[in-house]
């Protein structure tokens, strides 16, 4: 106990002392602007779900008590239950597992209990009684609190909002989180002499201020340098998009080049990642031209922007540069997560206007058909669209506001709590540590505001009302939308353990299109079953021999006949597109042309604004 007392105060002493703060803002408190308010972003510590800002009213148009009770007026209330017979056993056997728990601690042969979890796997938790009766009571309440949740008797929505909030609350009231009963912290305290200690509160500041928990060394990445550093140049830009053309890698390359639409939510590096497991780099050393849209990280001028406007002035006027560049009429298309649904989107545009200028279409994760939207569907009801429309939608002559990148990342984190959430909260804050370098998480936290106009549209209309796979439901760009209309060949691929798009999801959008469609299957979740370099040889897919000219209508009987196959699915896909770029022809000297000039070297500069 006197080593323990010696370590804290050595840490306080530390911690006390002005001159090794981070500095703050002028004149603000951790978290806090200078100007008094809330800092941007949401604290992270620790609540998941997406909340409004909280600038100062006029920016946001915040709505009145009037406007608010509008939101949940004739909304009735969801009744939950438990069937008595059901809770009755479930009681049972919680009585039963706690007696057999305090009989083994009460033993005169104490054997440390089994803790089947990798937060307590270390011989810390073992060596002391203490601490692993602690974290095995905590797993036995956790486990019978989610059964708890399994059994409720209610809507679908209810149901899942109830077993979210579980999770999240169990994962949250882990011992392992919290310095007094973490036996692995309370370990590196004693032998760095206060020093984690000090070190972790300084982490914890830094976050505060940043609006979020770190989840990778970022000091290790510099975009364009050894992350998104694939040779290319921007061609174009407007107020909305840069567009890069990259340098090819081959003597010749396939005569229709190839648009990638990268989600807007996200900057679009996610597919040029390092060298080893860059899409953008194994798509050019297959011989194909590659085009990227890099979306603008918008800012308070650009809040005004509308769906409308992110199709026309993002993936329509890429696609006219692309063809111009190129001089080629039609051009092979893509769209990843969120740009699979605008990429369709155009396209379903050009085709009420009768053109067509898709050779192909690739959606990865992406959904049109909103029917399922998996855990995130626990966010989205009628009042939470309202609320956004009100506050940052432009609706009834407020002004427009942002939609905070910081609140997607800090929302999509918190679906995987313990994996993206807490383990940082233990190592960051209780040990003092300094996250490893991740590509994949620097990118995670690299995120884009959206203009509030612009997002409230896409919430109501696919989320909520699921308009999008209704023919004519909706007009953009002036043009009602079929997507029936879009006739081209379509290679769609969906994540299996896909917890943004799940993979029925992914696989809903063949009815939607017309035209031969091929569906692949990755193991793996939402971005690391995408971005499965064939060297590492890593995982696995699924997918049918030869190419389907139509899918079964229901994605379990295609899986029934599936085929797994292991390593990347980068090579199925290749094989795919290659009859679709055409005739080979001679690399051209320069990129670019003569009306599209070359700006500036890629990754340009949109990729660059941070908040």
């Amino acid at each position: 106990m006197q080593r323990m007392f010696e370590a804290w105060m050595g840490a306080w002493r530390s911690f006390a002392d002005p001159s090794k703060w981070p500095a703050p803002q002028p004149g603000a408190m951790p978290g806090q602007a200078a100007n008094g308010h809330a800092a941007a972003g949401p604290s992270p510590f620790p609540f998941p779900f997406p909340m409004p800002q909280m600038p100062p009213m006029p920016a946001l148009g915040m709505p009145s008590m009037t406007d608010a009770q509008h939101a949940f007026a004739g909304m009735k209330l969801p009744v939950a239950s438990i069937a008595p017979e059901r809770l009755q056993a479930l009681q049972a056997d919680y009585s039963r597992d706690c007696l057999a728990l305090l009989q083994q601690a009460s033993g005169a042969n104490q054997t440390p209990p089994e803790l089947p979890d990798r937060r307590f796997s270390a011989d810390a938790w073992k060596a002391t009684p203490a601490f692993a009766y602690t974290a095995a009571w905590y797993l036995l309440n956790a486990r019978y609190l989610q059964a708890l949740a399994d059994a409720v008797q209610a809507d679908v929505k209810t149901r899942e909002r109830i077993r979210f909030a579980v999770q999240q609350w169990t994962a949250a009231a882990s011992p392992s989180n919290f310095l007094a009963l973490n036996p692995e912290a309370q370990k590196a305290l004693l032998d760095t002499h206060g020093e984690s200690l000090r070190q972790g509160v300084m982490n914890l500041l830094a976050d505060m201020r940043r609006g979020k928990i770190s989840q990778s060394d970022e000091s290790r990445f510099v975009v364009g340098k050894n992350i998104g550093a694939t040779e290319g140049a921007v061609v174009f830009e407007n107020e909305l998009i840069q567009l890069i053309q990259y340098k090819p890698r081959t003597p010749s390359v396939f005569e229709r080049p190839l648009l990638m639409v990268p989600p807007c939510i996200n900057k679009f590096y996610i597919l040029d990642l390092q060298p080893e497991s860059s899409l953008v780099a194994h798509a050019l050393e297959c011989g194909h031209q590659v085009f990227m849209i890099s979306w603008r990280n918008v800012d308070a001028s650009l809040a005004g922007k509308t769906w409308d406007d992110y199709v026309n002035d993002g993936v329509l006027a890429a696609i006219d540069v692309v063809k111009s560049v190129s001089g080629r009429e039609q051009i092979n298309t893509f769209g990843f997560c969120i740009g699979g649904t605008m990429i369709a989107t155009a396209l379903a545009v050009l085709a009420a206007r009768g053109e067509h200028p898709a050779a192909s279409m690739t959606l990865l994760t992406a959904m049109l058909d909103f029917s399922d939207t998996g855990v995130l569907d626990v966010f989205v009801d009628e009042a939470h669209v309202l609320m956004r429309e009100q506050t940052i939608g432009g609706l009834n002559g407020a002004p427009p506001g942002l939609m905070r990148g910081i609140e997607f990342a800090n929302a999509f984190s918190f679906l995987r709590p313990n994996d993206l959430v807490w383990n940082y909260v233990v190592d960051n804050y209780l040990k003092g540590r300094t996250p490893a370098p991740f590509d994949l998480l620097y990118w995670n936290g690299d995120s884009t505001n959206l203009p509030g106009p612009m997002y409230v549209w896409y919430l109501r209309n696919t989320y909520l009302e699921n308009k999008l796979r209704e023919p004519g439901a909706l007009t953009v760009c002036g043009e009602a939308l079929d997507l029936s209309r879009i006739d081209v060949p379509t290679f769609i691929y969906g994540s299996r353990d896909d917890h943004i798009v799940p993979w029925r999801t992914a696989y809903a959008s063949a009815p939607l299109l017309t035209g031969p469609q091929r569906f692949v299957l990755g193991a793996s979740g939402h971005i690391a079953g995408v971005i499965n370099p064939p060297a590492k040889g890593k995982r696995s897919y699924w997918s049918h021999e030869g190419n389907e000219k139509t899918l079964p209508e229901d994605p379990d009987d295609w899986f029934e006949q599936a085929v797994e196959k292991p390593g990347s699915w980068w090579p199925d896909w290749m094989a795919w597109l290659e009859p679709y770029g055409g005739k080979k022809v001679k690399v051209r000297a320069q990129l670019g042309s003569a009306e599209y000039p070359v700006i500036e070297p890629a990754p340009g500069r949109y990729v660059q604004e941070r908040d």
